[in-house]
């Protein structure tokens, strides 16, 4: 294969890896909407996910262990990083 086609090839592939890469971050978007959407549905319905780790991150975040609290939290709701330090931070 000449250099020609081997940069074609490279530049296609590329070229699709941004594409999947757009596809999941519009994805992202129209998941983080969704759920912004029902928190605020649940919020008006006055109803509460039952969390049975919570009193333990409430805990950790009373001690001072805030980034163990985290690491508890996202264990037991499947939240992302940034997402849990929020939540815990709204808890201390």
């Amino acid at each position: 294969m000449d250099i020609v086609g081997f940069l074609a090839l490279a530049l296609a592939a590329v070229g699709g890896i941004v594409s999947i890469g757009s596809r999941i971050t519009q994805a992202d978007q129209r998941l983080a909407r969704v759920e912004r959407k029902l928190d605020l549905i649940m919020e008006h319905l006055d109803l509460r996910e039952e969390n049975p780790r919570m009193d333990e991150v409430l805990a950790l975040v009373r001690e001072g262990k805030k980034i163990h609290a985290i690491k508890v939290y996202r264990e037991s709701t499947g939240a992302g990083l940034k997402e849990a330090k929020e939540a815990v931070d709204r808890l201390g």
